[in-house]
């Protein structure tokens, strides 16, 4: 799992996501990629799920770039405890995103195995996706 391996501080307050991102919102390295459509946190879990799901399917074929890192921490109260005492310890690594990044891009495939692929992953992210490719994408500037 994707974890940083040095934090300034180990706890941080939840904050808030909103708006649309201007970073991480351009294809950088690939030709298909896989943009979110809605504000939220991305886990672990979902990140390394998305990321077998698609080279799996490729079968050793293309290269694939993960464009988000987890790097917030979430923390969680044992169960059955009593409120106070202070905040929980860390439980979760997210990765907060906002409209438009990009979350996983690929190239040196088919693009029918591309856009498969890239459905598999969103299937596996918690949240409203598209997918965008090379010619798709100089269109729409």
């Amino acid at each position: 799992m994707l974890m940083p391996k040095k934090v300034k501080y180990r706890k941080l307050q939840k904050g808030r996501n909103r708006g649309k991102a201007t970073r991480g919102v351009n294809l950088a390295f690939g030709d298909y990629a896989l943009q979110v459509l809605e504000t939220g946190w991305i886990t672990t879990r979902q990140i390394e799920a998305g990321r077998i799901a698609m080279t799996r399917y490729i079968k050793r074929g293309g290269k694939v770039w993960i464009r988000i890192f987890p790097d917030k921490p979430l923390t969680k109260k044992p169960l059955e405890v009593r409120m106070g005492k202070g905040k929980g310890s860390t439980e979760d690594w997210v990765a907060p995103v906002k409209v438009g990044r990009i979350l996983f891009e690929m190239e040196g495939v088919t693009p029918d195995i591309a856009k498969r692929a890239l459905l598999l992953a969103s299937h596996k992210i918690g949240l409203k996706t598209k997918i965008i490719t090379r010619e798709n994408y100089r269109e729409a500037k």
